[in-house]
């Protein structure tokens, strides 16, 4: 069997089916009082592959707080407007660490492992605020660019549970700025950070902004490069080794694809060349990545038999 003649929607089919009587194991995030209120039992997943065929179950057309998921828009665009020189100021280096801690910032003298950690990300962030304007603005027209929907938004309620709760992101961008990492004002960078953790997206709209990633930096429906294949390569790669914090490893392990979670409960991956998939399922497991995506996704590599392995 070949990835050309896969049954993709009898695949989601059978994974739909087989969890339907389990219950998520892990917590709904609490530590953002807005996450907290999102009902546990959700659970969707859509795929969307190269020839621009859409599969789905349950709740895939329901919006979600993206959380790190973000992470990934704000290095392409960075990677797009900067290039290399973006390598200055973030390592490319697992942390084997949570994804917001403070001691590695100390001992790489300022210096964030990778793009996908908190402290990478604030300084992607930073690099943002200084290249736009108007940075939110920016990063909205590249979601509505790469997916075609100019309705993706942040959401405010959202941004502003994190801003009231943010004490650790408040304490790791001024011992960013400390060690000269960060350039623009703190608050602005926050906002900014802020603001993109926030942005609410469906599986399906993530499958289809996630598809330049399978697809050398191209839009499939306009053909259009956003990222050249270098880039992409990189950003892929940093997904393989970095996309969930200290289980990187066991996502390679179980699932063979590079992806990245976030903490609203979304998993979305890649396989180059292939297709991109969303799964939404908001318990977390105690690394903090939705304990019923990843097991979803891993019954989608070895239903199909087809991973980057």
């Amino acid at each position: 069997m070949t990835s050309a003649n896969i049954d993709y929607q009898k695949v989601l089919n059978q994974i739909q089916q087989e969890f339907a009587d389990i219950h998520p194991s892990g917590k709904v995030a609490s530590y953002i009082p807005e996450l907290a209120k999102v009902p546990s039992d959700k659970f969707g997943m859509h795929l969307y592959d190269l020839e621009g065929n859409n599969y789905n179950f349950g709740d895939s057309n329901e919006r979600f707080s993206i959380q790190s998921i973000s992470k990934v828009f704000t290095l392409a665009l960075a990677m797009k407007v900067v290039g290399d020189d973006l390598w200055n100021r973030v390592g490319v280096e697992p942390s084997g660490d949570p994804f917001n801690s403070l001691s590695q910032l100390e001992n790489d003298s300022g210096i964030p492992r990778n793009p996908y950690i908190n402290a990478g990300a604030l300084v992607v962030a930073d690099v943002l605020v200084s290249y736009f304007t108007n940075p939110k603005a920016a990063l909205l027209a590249f979601l509505h660019e790469i997916t075609g929907d100019s309705s993706i938004d942040f959401d405010t309620t959202v941004a502003a549970s994190e801003q009231a709760e943010g004490y650790r992101n408040y304490a790791m961008v001024n011992y960013l700025k400390s060690f000269g990492n960060i350039e623009n004002d703190v608050e602005k960078v926050l906002d900014f950070y802020f603001h993109q953790c926030s942005i609410a997206m469906s599986c399906r709209e993530l499958a289809q902004a996630f598809i330049i990633f399978a697809n050398h930096g191209t839009v499939l429906d306009s053909d259009r490069e956003f990222l050249t294949g270098r880039q992409v390569k990189r950003i892929n790669a940093l997904m393989q080794t970095c996309g969930f914090y200290d289980e990187a490893g066991e996502f390679s392990f179980e699932v063979g694809l590079p992806g990245k979670s976030g903490v609203g409960g979304g998993i979305v991956a890649v396989n180059p060349y292939h297709y991109a998939v969303a799964v939404w399922s908001p318990p977390l497991n105690p690394k903090g990545n939705s304990a019923l995506g990843m097991a979803a996704l891993e019954r989608l590599t070895t239903l199909t038999g087809f991973s980057i392995f």
